[in-house]
């Protein structure tokens, strides 16, 4: 059984949450998201709390009950505060610039090219300096797919470190192979 399914979410003040069929819509801070549901799960809202249980007692659909409780509490936490990452750009030359108006990241990753990333709208990207990428959204799995995306393009390498790597993140550096 899943112990996550079991506990309650509370509904903060500001944020409307109403049920129809098999999905939710969640409303706050100018800020409206929807989730649909599998029908082998059942939410009941009293109040300020909401409750989700699955419609049998078998461990496949509590694992579903378990998994709607997780994202259901993540996009209300993502209306009320938010979702952040944040990259780092180790390496000589390189760098990153915003165009706001077009919502395009280029960067400098030491490629004869430059590398134009256009990120969603729902997607807030800042550059605290050439080196610093800040992501932040509301969508929990939409920060961290485009924060995987932009990492993608340059891999932390094993042997000096170098690419993209998130903030406090450790990197493995292997020895070089020498000769006897």
């Amino acid at each position: 059984m899943s112990r996550i399914a079991k506990k309650l979410i509370i509904i903060p003040n500001g944020i409307h949450v109403s049920l129809s069929n098999n999905n939710i819509i969640i409303n706050g801070n100018n800020i409206t998201n929807s989730y649909s549901f599998s029908n082998k799960v059942i939410i009941k809202i009293n109040e300020n709390k909401l409750l989700v249980n699955p419609l049998t007692n078998d461990k496949k659909s509590w694992a579903i009950a378990g998994t709607t409780r997780s994202i259901i509490n993540n996009i209300i936490i993502g209306i009320t505060t938010g979702f952040s990452k944040t990259l780092q750009l180790i390496g000589i030359g390189y760098r990153a610039q915003i165009d706001y108006k077009k919502n395009i990241l280029t960067l400098f990753l030491g490629f004869s090219h430059t590398i134009n990333y256009e990120f969603p709208k729902s997607i807030m990207i800042k550059c605290i300096n050439n080196t610093d990428i800040v992501i932040t959204g509301y969508d929990k799995q939409l920060v961290g797919q485009t924060a995987a995306n932009i990492r993608s393009y340059r891999t932390v390498e094993p042997y000096k470190g170098k690419g993209i790597r998130y903030l406090n993140e450790i990197i493995k550096i292997k020895e070089i192979k020498k000769n006897k």
